[in-house]
């Protein structure tokens, strides 16, 4: 095996971004002649695309008088357009099927493919199957489903692997066989903390392993999901969903200080705070009779939206924009549709009226704050704000404020200025003092509604200063409807609203998310889209079975993710054969277990975690890891420089790093973060030459590969390989492995011998232990140097950046 080969181990792929759902995907495999033909399942995803736009619940741009997303009413498909049974008598069918370029639907100008033979089929198989419409699936409440009986059932005694197993076996395919301990600890390691398990971790569950299998999984998930680190991890996705970031993300761009958000969220996570609550506080925390702390902060969801400055916009446009932002976070994050594309008319694919988009943006539209910021706000923070300080800051600062009351009135009774001089030194004192400790106090940005509320129009056309009707705090029509505890809705109503179980997206789109993030996309793919233009679910019946589940639960999610991580379907080996995977190449039938490159912080804190340089401190203000010098100043209206931070600081975990929108930080961007200017339910993963170049020389990563080399030569000569492939990999290396890294460093040792020079820069950042020092011998400066590129080819290998 040659070094090209050996960096390209483990991947026979490559990452690219995933296309949407194909229209026939859930056929894969089977007969599809042999089923009943589902419009939810099988039609309604295809006419959605081809149709809805001209023939969908849009009435403005509706042509023909013709739905096809609906069979009855006026302007209902069945008996019109759509003759149940007989599709040479259907309007629909001999539009879509003729040659006649005149005629054919979509039509040419649409800029829509024609529909293939192998779609017009399918038409025609479900016409003549008597063109039977369905509700559809995301709008209808889950109801617990019936746990399938399977062929198999030795494989396990699981309800989710029952469904699993289930689907497979309807398509003559198999469930692989369980990955082998070292990866399955390092696939869970993963997941549960975004961090790789240690040597001493990975001895310890081997040991239990070979004892007891299941105890030491089920072991094994319990001590993870208890570790602090999970809490952070989960948070990440969280930010991403509500676009959390540390600046404005418009014009000049100011910081906006959001840490209090930040550091709740990681919190409610590790203290496994109810789903419903996680909703509620987000919502409508302030509105609580006596919001605690994490309430008032929690509203903060509501004030992380993009935001201008003074005089660079109307203040009407400015807060038309924050609302609408708002809308768009809300319906990303608890419905999963895309209600913002209501908001100049009805939707074109979804039921949901410009009245509707405007009924909810009513809830959000009465936030007492300015729409915009004025100059540079101090300490990132804009009214309405709280400050939260802890018993022992509450007190120390009543005990200083009475001090310095004390002082003041002394100063104003003394009779003569000699006498005030002391006093007036020792108020300064008291005062710097109180400073320095309200300087700690946690504050946070807060919604706060308005005392009289401001009346809501639908904009025309979605043109901020074109009212129309006036509209009323409300939910959209075609879901359960919206129960009020007064006169006016309010937010809290909505929240209630949101959890409550007639609600058929809530709990769903959270289930489905909870899964994506465990097996890399969710049970429907499109987990920012249920509507019609989204995905189907790969396996509805196991969706609805979780999310019922979970409402049950009292909406326990770390119940929810142990009982993922604990089916055997999480626990499979991902290898499959050219045959399986040529079948299902998406895995959506998880015939296999899920493979694909690590998101982008979790490769950076994988890398200072395996190197001993990860710092353990939680929470807090933002921290600036070194970046290339000038890129902040290249984006920035007001000269603004990049300031890195220094010591333990820059080698804290990612979710800590400061995240300005308008230039994110490149280590992260470069590997598909997003610049967090828009709510992210999912992340793209592409595989570029750029993401090898920076693994392979940012600077800290290659510090880091030096730390670990220094490390590594502290080990027996003869277990150093072994030793970092460990580290690095969680895995043992095979003999060919050992020999290719070998071969390596046999090379880069005879370089840097011939070229002390450039031993010495490669490892001129690495902080040397006491007893190494001292390396004034070429021999051993060649040494560390070439080990410490040998560390950093490990950390570029797939095997290492993928989750497998």
């Amino acid at each position: 095996m040659n070094i090209i080969s050996f960096l390209h181990k483990s991947s026979a792929s490559s990452w690219r971004v995933a296309a949407l759902l194909p229209i026939l995907a859930t056929l894969v495999g089977r007969d599809a002649a042999a089923d009943d033909i589902s419009f939810g399942r099988d039609i309604r995803p295809l006419i959605s695309e081809k149709c809805f736009a001209c023939h969908g619940p849009d009435e403005e741009s509706r042509e023909a008088g013709l739905r096809l997303d609906r069979p009855d009413g006026d302007e209902g498909a069945l008996n019109y357009a759509i003759e149940p049974g007989s599709p040479d008598d259907s309007e629909v069918f001999n539009r879509i099927s003729t040659e006649d370029d005149d005629l054919r639907m979509p039509p040419s100008d649409s800029h829509l493919k024609p529909l293939t033979q192998e779609e017009q089929s399918l038409i025609r198989r479900w016409i003549e199957q008597g063109g039977h419409y369905e509700e559809f699936w995301a709008f209808s409440p889950p109801v617990m489903p019936e746990v399938p009986a399977t062929q198999q059932s030795e494989w396990s005694d699981q309800p989710i692997d029952a469904f699993v197993l289930s689907r497979l076996e309807a398509d003559d395919m198999q469930p692989a066989a369980q990955a082998n301990p070292r990866t399955l600890l390092r696939r869970l390691t993963f997941d549960l903390t975004g961090l790789p398990p240690t040597l001493a971790e990975i001895d310890a569950f081997l040991a239990a392993y070979e004892k007891s299998p299941e105890n030491a999984w089920e072991a094994c998930v319990d001590r993870l999901i208890s570790r602090p680190e999970y809490g952070e991890h989960m948070a990440r996705y969280w930010l991403d969903l509500v676009r959390f970031a540390d600046t404005n993300g418009m014009h000049k761009d100011f910081y906006r200080n959001n840490v209090a958000y930040r550091d709740w969220v990681i919190r409610a996570f590790n203290d496994d705070l109810p789903y419903d609550d996680f909703v509620r506080y987000q919502l409508a925390g302030d509105l609580y009779p006596d919001p605690t702390d994490d309430q008032l902060i929690a509203s903060a969801f509501n004030r992380l939206h993009l935001i201008i400055d003074v005089g660079t916009a109307l203040p009407e446009e400015s807060q038309f924009k924050n609302v609408v932002d708002r809308i768009t976070a809300v319906s990303t994050a608890f419905m999963g549709l895309t209600v913002q594309c209501a908001q100049c008319h009805d939707h074109k694919f979804d039921p949901i009226t410009q009245k509707d988009f405007y009924a909810l943006y009513a809830f959000f539209d009465n936030i007492d704050a300015e729409p915009e910021t004025k100059a540079r706000p101090q300490n990132g923070l804009q009214p309405p704000f709280v400050s939260l300080p802890t018993p022992a800051q509450r007190q120390s600062l009543e005990q200083l404020d009475q001090q310095i009351a004390s002082v003041e009135k002394q100063i104003e009774n003394a009779e003569d200025e000699e006498p005030a001089k002391p006093l007036t030194a020792e108020l300064n004192a008291l005062r710097s003092q109180r400073e320095q400790i309200a300087k700690n106090v946690t504050q946070a940005m807060v919604m706060k509604e308005r005392s009289e509320v401001r009346p809501t129009f639908i904009r025309n056309r979605g043109l901020y200063d074109a009212l129309g009707e006036q509209v009323m705090r409300n939910t959209p029509e075609f879901l359960p409807p919206l129960e009020k505890s007064g006169d006016v809705a309010s937010r809290m109503d909505l929240a209630e609203w949101f959890v409550d179980s007639r609600n058929p997206l809530t709990a769903r789109v959270a289930v489905n998310r909870f899964w994506q993030q465990l097996f890399g996309v969710g049970l429907v793919k499109t987990s920012e889209d249920f509507g019609n233009q989204g995905g189907v679910p790969s396996h509805p019946e196991l969706l609805d079975y979780l999310t019922v589940s979970f409402v049950e639960a009292g909406w326990d999610v770390k119940a929810l993710v142990k009982q993922i991580v604990m089916s055997h379907a999480y626990r499979q080996a991902s290898e499959a054969s050219p045959e399986v995977f040529s079948a299902d190449p998406e895995n959506r039938l998880l015939a296999r277990g899920s493979r694909y490159r690590l998101d982008a912080e979790m490769v950076r804190d994988q890398i200072l975690a395996t190197s001993g340089l990860l710092s353990d401190k939680m929470y807090g203000p933002a921290v600036k890891p070194p970046q290339p010098a000038g890129l902040w100043k290249a984006v920035s209206m007001t000269g603004e420089v990049f300031h890195p931070d220094a010591g333990d600081a820059i080698y804290r975990r990612s979710v800590y790093t400061f995240w300005k929108r308008a230039m994110p930080p490149p280590q992260m961007t470069i590997l598909n973060a997003p610049n967090r200017d828009a709510c992210i339910a999912r992340r793209e993963r592409t595989n570029t030459p750029l993401q090898a170049l920076l693994l392979l020389n940012e600077p800290e990563y290659l510090k880091a590969a030096g730390q670990l080399a220094v490390r590594t030569l502290q080990q027996p000569a003869e277990s150093r390989l072994d030793y970092l492939w460990e580290t690095v990999t969680a895995q043992l290396p095979d003999e060919q492995e050992q020999s290719v890294m070998q071969a390596l460093l046999d090379d880069l040792q005879t370089k840097y011998r011939a070229a002390p020079e450039l031993a010495a820069n490669v490892y001129r950042d690495v902080v040397l232990e006491p007893s190494t020092q001292d390396r004034t011998d070429a021999a051993a400066q060649a040494e560390l140097a070439a080990w410490t590129m040998l560390t950093s080819t490990l950390y570029n290998l797939d095997i290492t950046k993928t989750k497998d």
